[in-house]
C-alpha cells in the first residue's frame, strides 16, 4: 500500500516529554482486531486521551487545542514493548507524518518506516531545545528536511542531521512500501532473470 510522499515537511508539533512510551499505551490491545489500517488514530493513546466513561482528558496534549501539527515529539525510548505495527498505524492515521525522539525501539521504528511514518531520532541535548521552544510557544515550528537529513526548529534556526537508511529513505521520498518498491523495478528483475519464470 503506497502512501504520501515524504519530502520536506513544515509543521507545528505536539509534545509528550514522556519516557518509554510503549506500544500497548499507544494502542491498547484491545484495538487490534482489524487488520486494515483505517480507524486506528481514533484510538491513539486511547487510555490517555479518555475516561472510562469516554469524556476527553483535558490535560492529556492530544485534547490540549493549543498543540497541533504533524509532528508528535516524544521522550526517550518512545515504540517499546510488544512489536505490533498497529501503532504505527495509530500514529499515521491520526495524521502524524514524524516522530521525534532521542531514541527508538528497533520494532517501532521500522514500522513506521514501512508505512511513512519518519522517525527523526536526535540527541537528547536536542530533543530538550525542542521541548523548550514548544513550551515557549506552542505554534513553534519544525522542519524536517529528508533530502539532507536534517532537522530544524525555525525560531531559532537551530539544526541537527538524523540518520536513516539510504533504501528506506529512498522509498520515503516516492511513497513506496516494501511491495511498491519491489513493483517499481519489475522490469530489471525480469531482466535479470531472463528466461527464469518469475
Amino acid at each position: 500500500m503506497a502512501y504520501d510522499k515524504f519530502n520536506i515537511l513544515k509543521s507545528s508539533a505536539v509534545p509528550l516529554p514522556i519516557e518509554n512510551v510503549d506500544t500497548d499505551q499507544i494502542i491498547p490491545a484491545r484495538f487490534l482486531k482489524a487488520t486494515e489500517r483505517k480507524g486506528f488514530g481514533d484510538n491513539l493513546f486511547r487510555d490517555w486521551r479518555y475516561h472510562p466513561d469516554n469524556t476527553p482528558k483535558e490535560q492529556f496534549v492530544l485534547n490540549n487545542p493549543i498543540y497541533k501539527g504533524k509532528i508528535l515529539v516524544g521522550g526517550k525510548n518512545f515504540g517499546s514493548g510488544s512489536s505490533r505495527e498497529h501503532a504505527a498505524w495509530a500514529v499515521y492515521d491520526y495524521g502524524f507524518r514524524c516522530v521525534v525522539s532521542s531514541f527508538f525501539a528497533d520494532i517501532f521504528r521500522n514500522n513506521c518506516l514501512n508505512i511513512g511514518v519518519l522517525p527523526v531520532q536526535v540527541s537528547p541535548e536536542f530533543l530538550d531545545k525542542i521541548f523548550r521552544a514548544i513550551e515557549e510557544n506552542p505554534n513553534t515550528e519544525l522542519e524536517i528536511h529528508l533530502p539532507k537529513q536534517t532537522i530544524t526548529i525555525l525560531e531559532t534556526n537551530e539544526s541537527e542531521g538524523f540518520a536513516i537508511n539510504d533504501y528506506k529513505k529512498e522509498n520515503m521520498l516516492n511513497g513506496f512500501d516494501d511491495i511498491d518498491y519491489l513493483l517499481n523495478i519489475k522490469n530489471e528483475i525480469q531482466e535479470f532473470a531472463g528466461d527464469t519464470p518469475l
